[in-house]
């Protein structure tokens, strides 16, 4: 079987989408785990074969994305953020204590933001629930943000995939590519304004 029919196989089961939710949902609270890859993979996969339909990996990315930034704003609600040994590493408390500064000053800009920053989404979401941020107002941006991190991803791949017609595994392997290669361009862009803003103090 070449590489194109395994992936139309791979697309076709019904199995698909719920790989791909698990790894969004997982992706919330484990950076390393690719989340983002899966749907922009996916994505490519709706486009050059018509399964999963793109709505359909948007819509179950969008939700198992919503639902993994919600288990996170509930544990940073329960247990706070300096439980676990793991909270009081200087890194992360770095991170929280910045989430939490900025979330006093714009809740709703930081929220949304975040969804697109792998480490900043779990810090944010941890420190929104510790600062026991308004449920409806968390709610709201949270699902908002979820959506529109959602149909990026996905329109990152099918727009690859339009680009390369009739060849699913390449433009899966150049969409997921592109995917870590922006991620990895906007951890660097928010690591530097991190920096920026500890040095104004």
């Amino acid at each position: 079987m070449d590489v194109d029919a395994w992936l139309l196989t791979v697309a076709a089961s019904p199995w698909a989408l719920l790989g791909m939710a698990a790894l969004v949902f997982a992706d919330a609270f484990l950076v390393v785990v690719p989340g983002e890859t899966a749907v922009t993979a996916f994505g490519a996969l709706a486009a050059a074969h018509g399964v999963p339909t793109l709505g359909g990996v948007m819509l179950v990315a969008a939700g198992a994305a919503f639902a993994g930034d919600l288990c996170c704003y509930l544990l940073g609600r329960a247990v706070g953020v300096e439980r676990w040994r793991w909270m009081r590493g200087p890194r992360v408390r770095a991170a929280l204590d910045g989430a939490r500064s900025r979330l006093e000053r714009n809740a709703a800009a930081v929220l949304f933001t975040a969804r697109f920053v792998p480490f900043a989404r779990l810090a944010v979401n941890l420190a929104a629930g510790a600062a026991r941020l308004s449920p409806p107002r968390y709610l709201g941006v949270a699902a908002l943000a979820a959506t529109a991190w959602a149909a990026y991803q996905a329109v990152i791949g099918a727009v690859v995939a339009a680009l390369v017609p009739g060849r699913a595994g390449v433009a899966v392997l150049v969409s997921i590519v592109l995917a870590v290669g922006i991620g990895a361009g906007i951890d660097v862009v928010a690591a530097r304004r991190a920096r920026r803003r500890a040095l104004r103090g």
